[in-house]
């Protein structure tokens, strides 16, 4: 009779201590579960940031090779200006040169 009443007891025990189990391993659960869901916001937000960073890099890339392309384009225009002056240019200095009166007298 004794022994029933301990095997009964046990037994209730056992039981007590496996629902208790799943109760903790459910709680264990959600937890986990919560904290992947906020790795999967936090990783979606990283990954939204880091396209913008992207296409916003691209964007200025190319507004400074625009610039670029257009200051280059400006100082050519300028240096071929320059080129169709320079004959001139050069003829005036050549000739206010070959006309000039020598300084010393000798």
């Amino acid at each position: 009779m004794m022994l029933s009443i301990i095997g009964i007891v046990v037994g209730v025990i056992a039981i007590g201590l496996f629902v208790w189990s799943r109760k903790d391993q459910d709680m264990t659960n959600e937890l986990t579960d919560s904290d992947v869901r906020a790795m999967e916001n936090c990783y979606k937000a990283l990954m939204e940031d880091f396209t913008n960073y992207q296409v916003d890099s691209e964007r200025k890339i190319a507004e400074l090779e625009k610039q670029l392309e257009i200051k280059t384009n400006s100082a050519e225009r300028r240096m071929d200006k320059m080129n169709k002056s320079l004959p001139s240019v050069i003829r005036n200095v050549v000739g206010h040169i070959e006309f000039a009166k020598p300084l010393d007298k000798k």
